[in-house]
């Protein structure tokens, strides 16, 4: 009788763990896309709440970028994407630390710039902070 209550309570908490780590990604995921929406719409407030003071955000080109650079970039469109498609995205919860890597297609509109086409891999660094997560890092690298 006891291995049978143990063993029930064992799977029980399995199972809150499981839905735990389910809410969690679903919860980065949806930071993922708020991020995104974010950035194509060049909403500062919105970029504001999604990234985290600590943010270090690295360009492909090598360019580093704090949350106040990235956010002036966005928002006087220094960088500007008017399309950004993700795709193979994973994501990876380490108690309040997600790793979220994805395929970026992107058309942007830089200011001074003509139209162009950028192919990305990614790799977002998020950290639940306050019960909201925050991404704090993110580099991107050039796809062939």
């Amino acid at each position: 009788m006891k291995k049978t209550f143990l063993t029930i309570l064992f799977l029980a908490v399995i199972q809150l763990v499981s839905f735990a780590q389910s809410a969690d990604e679903k919860a980065v995921a949806a930071a993922v896309e708020k991020l995104k929406i974010a950035i194509v719409e060049a909403n500062e407030a919105e970029l504001n709440k999604i990234t985290s003071p600590k943010l270090t955000y690295g360009h492909s080109n090598g360019l580093l970028e704090d949350q106040k650079e990235f956010v002036r970039a966005i928002v006087s469109d220094e960088s500007n994407f008017t399309k950004i498609d993700l795709s193979e995205q994973t994501i990876t919860i380490s108690g309040d630390v997600a790793l979220v890597r994805h395929k970026l297609i992107g058309e942007t509109h830089n200011k001074g710039k003509e139209p162009g086409t950028v192919r990305l891999g990614v790799l977002l660094v998020f950290q639940k902070t306050k019960g909201s997560w925050l991404l704090v890092g993110r580099q991107a690298f050039k796809l062939p």
